[in-house]
């Protein structure tokens, strides 16, 4: 197999998001450091860092023409583009070259002399959405910063759930598959060797399972996809031996998964530090942030901390129209500074260089879990944590295994039965009819009952509430099942 040769991104007019799962794994095997040999860096001068990610995402509906049950299935800024007079469709365009536009900032940058860093965190429905609308534009911006060796130590991708699905409340199995289909989008867009770059994984609505069973799958998948780190929110985590805020959260932390049968495994964990309004990123709090905070010391040895924060790249008057000079200005101003911007990846790079690892992170799991464990007899199986569960919800109704997300407020799972039960049919009969037979991920039939599938765990089908958001989730949901029933 020529390890070198590129994959499609379109395959019969769907995305390519299976079939390559030899080469995907091979790639994600690959050791580093990625990032670290082209630094520029000097980590044992500086006295703290600052990282930002940027959040993409835009749904595919079936929105193409006016009778739902045999519309095309487009990207909604496409239909935002041709409704400009309804609600603020008037920002498509805005969006558009909110997508973009880091593929002209970084290189003005870079030719200035400077050392911009940002994260990227694109939906593969989004990048997909962008190709058939013909914003082929961006994608070839976008593939210059990622895979230029100018400015690729610049930009640092993160691995996503392709249909921005939420991990606590999207069947494990499927969760894995969005996981999956990711890398293999990202690698057709933009090759294997940029793939090998992405290491850091970012939940969609930063939503991480507490639940310990679905926690601990998330992990495994994360760690079996070749990911290497997370990104939490702070107030989704809890310090493990007491259950109480984190002490130190600009430094890396190791996340503890841990079942209901007592088995164990844990990941390094990024926490983006409270709050969730894209003022924080649009303004460059993150800086500021940063330059308040001094080297500290972690395993006997003194590091700078790391201020980290992540953003919907294109929503907002802030983020649309205040970030791009504000973000020229700190970069200006940070770079070659006692406070420089950096990737994560490439700081927990310098770490490695310097002896301190994941074993010596501060200790962290999901919330809630404390009030779990000092119940829940270790090991004792599903049944008992359910039981353990139930009881706790009974004593205090605030108690749930709902998940944490980038709001408090918000649960993915009270008050959607109406689109969820769609959702988890079309879930069970793909597991019954394409996984546990093992189709082959090749078979253009196993790719088009995926795609459809992924398209229909998309958080906003829940997150806009019902109506029009709800009815297109369930269209999708139809047209999975009937795909499914006449194709297997």
């Amino acid at each position: 197999m020529d390890q070198s040769a590129p994959i499609p991104d379109h395959i019969d007019g769907l995305p390519n998001l299976c079939g390559s799962e030899e080469r995907i794994a091979e790639t994600m095997s690959r050791s580093g450091p990625f990032y670290l040999p082209e630094s520029g860096i000097d980590f044992d001068r500086i006295q703290s860092a600052f990282a930002i990610a940027l959040h993409m995402h835009q749904p595919l509906i079936p929105a193409g023409g006016d009778d739902l049950p045999t519309a095309r299935v487009i990207s909604n800024l496409e239909d935002m583009m041709n409704h400009p007079d309804v609600g603020d469709n008037h920002n498509a365009s805005v969006f558009r070259s909110c997508y973009e536009r880091m593929g002209r900032f970084i290189p003005q940058l870079v030719s200035e002399g400077k050392q911009p860093r940002v994260m990227l965190d694109y939906s593969g429905c989004l990048l997909h959405g962008l190709i058939r609308m013909g914003a082929t534009d961006v994608i070839d911006s976008l593939r210059a910063i990622t895979c230029d060796r100018a400015y690729r130590n610049c930009v640092e991708w993160l691995g996503s759930a392709w249909g921005h699905a939420v991990a606590p409340s999207t069947p494990v199995q499927d969760f894995r598959l969005h996981v999956r289909a990711w890398q293999h989008f990202f690698a057709a867009l933009f090759g294997f060797d940029a793939l090998a770059r992405v290491r850091g994984f970012s939940p969609a609505e930063m939503a991480l399972p507490n639940h310990p069973d679905v926690c601990y799958e998330f992990v495994r998948t994360l760690k079996d996809c070749g990911f290497r780190w997370v990104m939490v929110q702070e107030h989704t985590v809890e310090r493990i031996e007491d259950g109480g805020p984190l002490h130190m959260p600009h430094v890396p932390h190791r996340l503890l998964a841990r079942n209901s049968k007592g088995q164990t495994l844990s990941i390094t964990a990024i926490v983006k530090t409270q709050g969730s309004d894209t003022k924080l990123v649009g303004q460059m709090q993150p800086y500021y942030e940063a330059k308040g905070l001094g080297r500290r010391e972690l395993a006997g040895k003194s590091i700078p901390p790391l201020a980290t924060q992540i953003a919907d790249g294109e929503n907002g008057g802030v983020m649309m129209n205040e970030f791009p000079p504000k973000f020229f200005n700190v970069m200006a101003e940070a770079s070659d500074s006692a406070t420089i911007p950096v990737n994560v990846t490439e700081y927990l790079e310098y770490l490695d260089r310097i002896g301190i690892g994941e074993a010596n992170f501060p200790t962290i799991q999901p919330i809630m879990q404390k009030r779990l464990w000092d119940r829940f007899s270790d090991g004792a199986g599903p049944e008992a944590l359910d039981k353990d569960i139930a009881d706790l919800r009974k004593e205090d109704d605030r108690f749930h295994m709902e998940g944490g997300s980038w709001t408090g407020n918000i649960s993915w799972v009270r008050g959607y039965e109406h689109v969820l039960g769609p959702m988890q049919n079309a879930s069970a009969l793909f597991a019954e009819k394409a996984l546990a037979p093992g189709v082959p991920t090749t078979e253009a039939r196993y790719r088009n009952a995926l795609y459809h599938l992924l398209t229909t765990q998309t958080s906003c089908f829940r997150y806009w509430g019902e109506g029009a958001w709800t009815d297109y989730g369930r269209e999708l949901c139809r047209r999975t099942v009937e795909i499914l029933n006449a194709d297997f």
